[in-house]
């Protein structure tokens, strides 16, 4: 009985082991709140995307290390991070591809409602290579550690269109400055933004520039 307890704790280790240079967010940062969106159906396919077969956050160090720093700045001033989307596997990236070639659009409305399904690829919001199967890339946003929401950003998380972009300026005054405080805290930590998508952040010195990993969210 103790050598079968013990073989399945091994077995669980080594299944959870993460590739060299990665970690899981909460060890570095245990106060983050994680909401994997392709864990769950809150996404624009509807559904659990594959290799998501747990919520745990995981990044390379030094994404970690680096968004440690984001989040002990905004802490003195109440507010903390918001994890939608980090480490990605290339088996859920090839989920999206098969997802888009299908007839499909129940999420439509609330994700794409002014992009042809077609046209995802073609106007960047999709693509066969994501920066998050890298590892080092995240997709954010900020709460108020007060009541633990998220402060408006203008869009939701994923919305595809130009009313996401970082310098869209048809919103409001206080979500352009959540926006802005967002973006000046990531860059000033060592992440470049993407101008498409206000939540969307890449460290400046990726450790796998050119490596597109499949292990597991697990």
């Amino acid at each position: 009985m103790i050598y079968c307890l013990l073989v399945g704790y091994l077995c669980s280790f080594q299944t959870n082991k993460l590739p060299e240079g990665f970690v899981y967010i909460k060890a570095i940062i245990p106060d983050i709140v994680v909401e994997l969106r392709y864990h769950g159906s809150n996404n624009f396919v509807g559904q659990p995307i594959e290799g998501y077969n747990d919520s745990r956050c995981i990044l390379t160090r030094s994404a970690a290390d680096k968004l440690k720093n984001v989040q002990n700045e905004l802490r003195h001033v109440g507010l903390g991070l918001k994890i939608f989307d980090a480490y990605r596997p290339q088996k859920a990236v090839d989920h999206f591809v098969r997802w888009s070639k299908n007839t499909d659009t129940k999420m439509k409305a609330e994700y794409y409602p002014d992009v042809a399904k077609e046209n995802l690829f073609k106007e960047g919001y999709i693509s066969i290579r994501s920066g998050h199967s890298r590892g080092s890339t995240v997709d954010l946003s900020i709460i108020s550690l007060q009541n633990m929401k998220e402060l408006d950003m203008g869009t939701q998380y994923d919305f595809f269109g130009k009313e996401s972009w970082p310098s869209n300026i048809n919103i409001s005054a206080d979500q352009r400055s959540n926006r802005m405080l967002l973006q000046s805290l990531m860059k000033k930590h060592g992440f470049n933004p993407l101008k498409e998508e206000w939540w969307h952040f890449t460290v400046e010195d990726e450790p796998f520039p050119d490596t597109y990993f499949n292990f597991p969210v697990q």
